[in-house]
């Protein structure tokens, strides 16, 4: 049995600016998976910078509200949502709102720095 638990995974900066940690990623444990996992967080006033995966990717919105931004689309998303990012989509998410903005994020197959653009 494997557990992970997000207060022992290291908080970074990824590349579009959100906050991330990594649950769970193929390169980093021993497991049998396809895709990575991980938590976002965007502060509040805060947008990410466009960027697109070669691979798909899936966010569900925990906490906050947000308005994603998939190839010139935007739509308000709210906690309860799982919002389906295809493969070469240009994307961002604001955080319009006065608290954080937390969503888990997966890839699949798992993110890799080769596979994303950001601008």
């Amino acid at each position: 049995m494997f557990i992970q638990d997000l207060k022992d995974c290291k908080e970074f900066t990824a590349g579009d600016g959100c906050t991330l940690r990594e649950l769970l990623h193929p390169d980093k444990e021993e497991l049998a998976l396809r895709y990575s996992l991980a938590h976002a967080v965007v502060a509040p006033g805060q947008t990410t910078r466009p960027h697109r995966l070669t691979t798909s990717e899936v966010y569900y919105i925990m906490e906050g509200e947000g308005v994603m931004s998939i190839n010139g689309e935007s739509r308000v998303v709210t906690p309860g949502q799982a919002v389906y990012i295809p493969p070469n989509a240009t994307q961002y998410i604001r955080n319009p709102g006065a608290k954080d903005l937390v969503f888990i994020c997966i890839v699949d197959p798992a993110w890799r720095k080769e596979d994303e653009e950001v601008w």
